[in-house]
């Protein structure tokens, strides 16, 4: 009795470690490859998987997430014969297990050898210019050729970057140098370019100037003209007054221009600076004419006796009757 209790308890300790082989748990972002006596079966998804133990074992434990692969830094001669020093990343994710599993033997080798020999090749059939302002046009070559190369291994290429590429340091100070006489050139076409536009605005302003001064004087031309039209219209009307007044027997009127012309000839004399003083080379009795002429036709022009006026004459006064 006691055997079989024994019997009973290995067995059960048989089964129970049965079970415990038989769970295998795949973790989340892995995908595990189940071999028959060490050929390939099935792939487990992630969770928990059932397998029979001692005929089924997990065979390669694949990662499915995104991975970073870094290329080493090396020696690349381009085609025009400059040597440079490079390095990048590449970026794949593995779509099928089995395939990164079993189709090739180290995958992560073979893709950094497989990087690494387009790299040069790209590179090398490039410029020394080129490799440094053409990176995104060698970073799609390299990703359509080694994404097509590795297609066969159940992976894809999702980016290759070119990290750092660094020209012999002689190389370098050529390049500056460079830059700088470009620089140097296009600040000389800038300022040349900023003083001949300068000037074309100076002159252009200028001409502008000289045109509204010219019409400007134009325009002052035409007011005098009207103005010189206007005050000739005004002397002409004056006359014709006058003249028809002198016709009705009016000798005021002459009288009034002859004053207004005296008057006019006094002033400019006393406004001349080199006249101290003044002789006129006339009789009293013709200023006292004069003046009482004028004196006539203001009280002619306020409403006084025009008998007498009517008979004075310019220059002469009024004589008693005869």
């Amino acid at each position: 009795m006691q055997g079989l209790f024994s019997a009973i308890g290995f067995l059960a300790l048989l089964a129970i470690i049965f079970v415990f082989m038989s769970i295998k748990i795949v973790r989340q972002g892995y995908n595990y490859t189940i071999e028959y006596f060490g050929r390939y079966t099935r792939t487990a998804e992630p969770g928990l998987q059932i397998i029979v133990p001692f005929f089924y074992r997990v065979g390669r434990k694949v990662n499915m997430m995104e991975q970073v692969l870094d290329i080493p830094g090396q020696e690349i001669i381009t085609k025009d014969n400059a040597m440079i020093s490079t390095d990048g990343v590449v970026f794949f994710q593995v779509l099928d297990a089995a395939k990164a599993a079993y189709e090739v033997s180290d995958l992560y080798v073979a893709i950094l050898n497989l990087v690494t020999t387009n790299l040069r090749t790209v590179m090398g059939a490039m410029d020394l210019d080129e490799t440094l302002s053409k990176r995104d046009e060698i970073n799609a070559r390299l990703l359509a050729v080694v994404d097509d190369a590795t297609t066969p291994w159940g992976i894809k290429i999702t980016r290759v970057e070119v990290k750092d590429i660094r020209p012999p340091t002689d190389i370098v100070d050529a390049m500056a140098r460079q830059m700088k006489a470009e620089r140097e050139k296009r600040a000389s076409i800038l300022e040349a370019e900023g003083a001949r536009a300068s000037e074309i605005l100076h002159a252009e302003g200028q001409k502008q100037g000289q045109i509204l001064q010219a019409e400007g004087r134009r325009e002052a031309a035409f007011k005098d003209a009207e103005a010189r039209e206007r005050e000739a219209e005004a002397e002409a009307k004056a006359t014709q007054l006058v003249s028809d007044a002198i016709a009705g027997g009016d000798a005021q009127a002459i009288n009034y221009f002859i004053a207004q012309d005296y008057v006019k000839t006094i002033e400019a004399f006393a406004r001349s600076p080199n006249a101290k003083t003044i002789l006129f080379p006339v009789e009293a009795t013709q200023l006292i004419g004069t003046l009482g002429g004028i004196g006539e036709l203001a009280r002619e022009a306020f409403g006084g006796d025009k008998a007498d006026g009517g008979q004075a004459i310019a220059g002469r006064p009024p004589r008693s009757g005869s």
